[in-house]
């Protein structure tokens, strides 16, 4: 009798604890993942995950998806959320080449641009564009650089989002190819930054194409040269900076998807292959096409290596320009 008494307990406790598990599973399922995207609304990254986000709420069997804008110190802030964020799948973010672009540039960092983070995968990589105001006498990049040249110094300015940021070194690796001097006009994101290259208080800048498709399209922007390997299609007639004499001009930006250090295995596993399936998606691939993004997903494993990397070329690259951060 007692042994029956105590398996039956023991099946009660079992089928209590697989109840408590199930229900815990089903919460968590339905509490929306949270995306921190550290750049402003209309940036590069921004527009990338607000097209795939319905195709990621799919790969994820339905659980929402809360994109969510955390801009300021060249990406910093919203960095230090998800560095900060309980690490169980449930707080994730989307970073460029920014992330590891800061070490470089800010003396004190809140956190370690590449220990400090699960690297879930580096997804893609979107074309860098030069554009002027169309009220430039510019149609290419040597036009450019001689009418910078014959001008008296600060007739010009170039825009950036925002201090020792990649749109900041993209531009002043240009400025250097060229030989040129012009003023560096910080902002505080991409959406101020292209409002007044619009408007014209000032002359350029290097934008992610996704973000200018329109206004270049529009003609309310000139496209002056495309900053990486090779031309896009949607800009057939815009030549890279190599291809017109700039042959060190060689940049683009790249998106990853991170999450807290100590990310456990199955979250990474499981979010990683969300991540592959919702770009993988007809809508998105669509989406993805018509802003000229180029995805090719990487391992966990791969992708922590590249951070490594790109740290390291990224401090290359700001000694040799010089980019301090004011």
């Amino acid at each position: 009798m007692n042994v029956l008494i105590q398996r039956r307990g023991l099946t009660a406790l079992l089928a209590s604890v697989a109840f408590c598990w199930l229900a815990s599973s089903s919460q968590a399922a339905d509490k929306p993942l949270r995306v921190v995207l550290p750049v402003g609304a209309g940036s590069g990254v921004d527009t990338i995950m607000r097209a795939t986000a319905p195709s990621l709420t799919k790969a994820l069997d339905g659980q929402p998806v809360v994109i969510e804008n955390l801009p300021g110190a060249g990406g910093i802030t919203g960095a230090t959320v998800i560095a900060r964020a309980p690490a169980d799948g449930q707080t994730i973010g989307v970073v460029s080449n920014n992330h590891v672009v800061n070490p470089s540039v800010f003396k004190k960092m809140p956190f370690d641009a590449v220990n400090d983070f699960t690297v879930i995968s580096v997804v893609g990589a979107t074309p860098f564009v030069l554009v002027v105001n169309p009220k430039v006498q510019a149609k290419n990049a040597k036009e450019l650089q001689a009418l910078i040249k014959a001008a008296k110094p600060d007739t010009y300015n170039y825009a950036s989002s925002g201090n020792g940021t990649i749109l900041h070194l993209a531009g002043a690796m240009f400025m250097d190819a060229a030989g040129v001097e012009v003023r560096h006009v910080p902002y505080k994101g991409v959406g101020p930054m292209v409002a007044d290259i619009l408007g014209g208080q000032v002359e350029m800048g290097v934008v992610a194409l996704p973000a200018v498709q329109g206004q270049i399209k529009s003609g309310a922007l000139r496209a002056i040269g495309v900053m990486g390997k090779s031309r896009v299609a949607s800009l057939p007639d815009v030549p890279t900076m190599v291809e017109q004499g700039f042959k060190d001009v060689d940049i683009a930006g790249w998106f990853a998807v991170v999450g807290p250090a100590k990310l456990p295995p199955a979250e990474v596993k499981r979010l990683h292959a969300a991540v592959v399936a919702a770009f993988a998606t007809p809508e998105t691939k669509e989406a993805m096409a018509k802003q000229e993004n180029i995805i090719n997903p990487m391992t966990s494993e791969a992708s922590q290596q590249f951070f490594k990397t790109e740290q390291d070329r990224y401090a290359r690259l700001v000694k040799k320009a010089n980019v301090t951060v004011e």
